[in-house]
């Protein structure tokens, strides 16, 4: 999940298989679900069990990748990424490009929740 985009059908099979698990439901056999299944995605201090919803952490491991590319510039990973897609550019500039690799485009289908997420910092105005 941190490397690579799941499918929305896939995050919602994986997510149906983990509520018939938590309502003990077996084969064709029908359980009653007592409170709702958003309810339990909740957080446990609101009031819920903590369950992930499996599409937005999917992302979110995703954006953490593209937060990497950003902020650990020395690194093999960056190098690698920087030369083949966004050799002139820096990661929040970069686009999507021609031919990108699966991990590529996974990377940049969680770069909208990294731009939600980044503020800019003054520090002592000095490169302001």
């Amino acid at each position: 999940m941190s490397c690579f985009k799941l499918s929305e059908s896939l995050c919602r099979e994986l997510g149906s298989m983990i509520s018939r698990f938590w309502w003990g439901q077996r084969n064709v056999e029908r359980k009653i679900p007592w409170i709702a299944w958003d309810k339990l995605c909740k957080p446990k201090v609101d009031g819920g069990m903590g369950f992930r919803d499996l599409k937005a952490f999917n992302l979110t491991l995703l954006a953490k990748q593209g937060w990497r590319l950003m902020k650990n510039q020395n690194s093999l990973f960056h190098q690698v990424f920087k030369a083949k897609y966004f050799a002139n550019d820096s990661f929040l500039d970069a686009q999507l490009g021609k031919r990108p690799s699966f991990a590529w485009q996974s990377i940049m289908a969680a770069k909208d929740v990294i731009l939600e997420g980044t503020r800019w910092n003054i520090g002592n105005g000095a490169k302001v």
